[in-house]
């Protein structure tokens, strides 16, 4: 065979080396940056950073509202924060069970226009009910976390309850000027209603008569 035949089939079986060599690296290098799949306490300290800004988020807008005129919209802020506040302590308290330690960092609140607030919120409590807390709590059930379960389920179905309101007050914002208005806020699941429902909480089936009045 000339010298030349074989250079070239040298150099081939050389590329093809360096070829695969560099595939196993790639993929090497892949599975090292590769991020780590979320644990449910990582979830629920993920829940507990979100519901601390949202509380302080609320405050702020309810602030904006009564500047406004909005004396209904603001009431129903301070009572959305304080149902915030339900779900963030409720959090701490599982993340402080499977040994973690709760920690938020708290964002400076973007107040804008009290309908603009509005929309935010809305989204931020959809989004919240139809996809974090659905994934969340798929998790906390694979994993066989009741108290974990417990906190997600209960924060899924209060937010919804929370998007309904500021669908409504968006509907007929004119309806929502003047004085504020008196609000109930469920302590264990963070429901938020006008009228108390009986003797128990529809969603967590506390006893009513433990609602804390938000104005």
């Amino acid at each position: 065979m000339r010298s030349k035949d074989i250079f070239i089939r040298f150099f081939c079986v050389l590329t093809f080396v360096f070829a695969i060599g560099a595939v196993a690296l790639d993929c090497c290098a892949q599975e090292q940056t590769a991020p780590a799949a979320k644990t449910t306490l990582d979830n629920l300290m993920a829940a507990y950073n979100g519901e601390s800004n949202a509380n302080a988020r609320y405050f702020a807008f309810a602030a904006k509202a009564d500047e406004e005129g909005y004396g209904k919209v603001a009431s129903l802020f301070r009572a959305a924060a304080r149902a915030e506040q339900v779900h963030f302590e409720h959090h701490a308290a599982v993340i402080k069970e499977l040994g973690g330690t709760p920690a938020a960092k708290i964002e400076t609140p973007v107040v804008k226009t009290t309908r603009e607030n509005l929309e935010e919120a809305l989204k931020g409590e959809t989004y919240e009910a139809d996809v974090m807390y659905p994934e969340f709590l798929a998790k906390a059930e694979k994993d066989k976390i009741a108290n974990a379960v417990d906190a997600f389920e209960d924060a899924k179905a209060a937010e919804a309850v929370h998007a309904g309101w500021y669908k409504k007050a968006l509907a007929n914002m004119d309806a929502w000027k003047g004085p504020k208005m008196d609000l109930y806020v469920c302590p264990k699941c963070g429901n938020v209603v006008d009228i108390i429902p009986g003797p128990a909480c529809p969603i967590c089936m506390e006893d009513t008569k433990k609602f804390m009045l938000v104005s």
